[in-house]
């Protein structure tokens, strides 16, 4: 196999308005536009690779836009010169430059396994162990609102043919987040799934008392109930609703502490979370060990970052896989073209080497660094 070696890192900022006008989430955050982070990673043979990281603002975990591209700068050059296809030892690289701050990680990663999966006329999810045979279930995001205004966004996508609804609660009473989701299910239809999500937004008082005003036998996940760890598995112990963690669902050692502690019954997997593909494969792994289900998202992102969560949850086996977020909907940048159109509520991976995208070079601009 030839040699391969990084020649250059260009990264490019690019503004992605969202779609709805203004997101809401718990704790009053509103949200009109995410700032994205793409990153085009040059070998010394002329393969590009890319990558995105889009954190959803500042204030949803410890990342944001300003810290992914000062990351990079700390670590690019350290990797000028290295081999993209190895992987692991990218990572080493990014993590002895940098400790933590995994947002600036995963663009990339991400790109290195772009150039990866092109190099050898293989797409990323083979890389990753191989693609499941299973059309992948799209779940659509229902920012919180009015039961009303909520529920007409569900009947929106459920003609489109959905079956999966990601519901936000606002936290702010429990009256009205037990409205929400009692309006949000109420038209349930056999094979739909809903995914509760406070985003940490509920104290553990909060949250029993949401879920003890709820008329019996609603069938949904609730996801990211608490803003801390002791909160959350406060709540596991007194509840018998399934848990879904994501905010809090890190890093190799928060998922092995979670599985100790019996903790959640799945996790919101997020690739940007985890500092891209290369640490998302292992921790994919750890989590299909302990049988949870897996809701595979993003941040926020545009078409690049939602590429590398087909490919990703492409390679999850279909019994664990509840759903992938359709990103790309939340927002009205189009940043690059691939074969991933949801048809009915569903998506494959594309079959195309690497990722299997063309990036629109025209939308992203000038690149405001480079790295040599």
């Amino acid at each position: 196999m030839q040699d391969l070696k990084i020649a250059r890192i260009d990264v490019y900022q690019v503004d992605l308005p969202y779609s709805g006008g203004t997101y809401h989430l718990s704790g009053g955050r509103t949200y009109t536009s995410f700032d994205a982070t793409l990153v085009c990673i040059t070998t010394d043979t002329g393969i590009e690779g890319w990558g995105e990281s889009t954190p959803f603002g500042s204030n949803f975990i410890a990342a944001h836009a300003l810290g992914v591209r000062a990351g990079i700068a700390e670590i690019a050059p350290h990797l000028i010169g290295l081999d993209p296809r190895h992987v692991d030892r990218i990572n080493d690289a990014m993590d002895a430059a940098l400790t933590g701050h995994e947002h600036a990680k995963t663009a990339l990663d991400v790109a290195c396994w772009d150039i990866f999966g092109k190099s050898v006329n293989m797409p990323v999810c083979d890389l990753l162990g191989g693609r499941t045979s299973a059309a992948l279930p799209v779940i659509s995001s229902i920012h919180a609102g009015t039961p009303s205004d909520m529920c007409a966004r569900i009947a929106d996508y459920r003609k489109r043919g959905y079956k999966r609804y990601g519901i936000k609660l606002a936290a702010d009473s429990p009256a009205a987040d037990a409205a929400r989701i009692t309006a949000c299910l109420a038209e349930a239809q056999p094979e739909e799934f809903f995914l509760v999500d406070a985003n940490g937004g509920l104290t553990v008082e909060s949250a029993l008392r949401t879920l003890r005003l709820l008329p019996p036998g609603l069938d949904f996940v609730l996801e990211a109930p608490c803003a801390s760890y002791r909160e959350c598995l406060s709540l596991r112990r007194r509840t018998d609703v399934p848990i879904h963690l994501d905010e809090l669902a890190t890093t190799d050692v928060s998922l092995a502490q979670m599985i100790a502690d019996d903790a959640v019954d799945g996790i919101g997997f997020k690739i940007a979370k985890s500092g891209g593909l290369t640490k998302s494969r292992r921790q994919r792994d750890i989590c299909v060990a302990a049988g949870y289900t897996f809701c595979v998202q993003e941040t926020a992102g545009s078409d690049v970052a939602f590429a590398a969560i087909v490919h990703f949850a492409q390679t999850v086996p279909e019994r664990l896989l509840r759903c992938v977020l359709e990103s790309r909907e939340m927002v009205t940048v189009k940043t690059a073209d691939g074969d991933f159109a949801v048809t009915d509520g569903y998506v494959t991976a594309p079959r195309e080497p690497g990722l299997g995208i063309t990036v629109r070079r025209e939308v992203l601009g000038e690149a405001v660094a480079t790295y040599l």
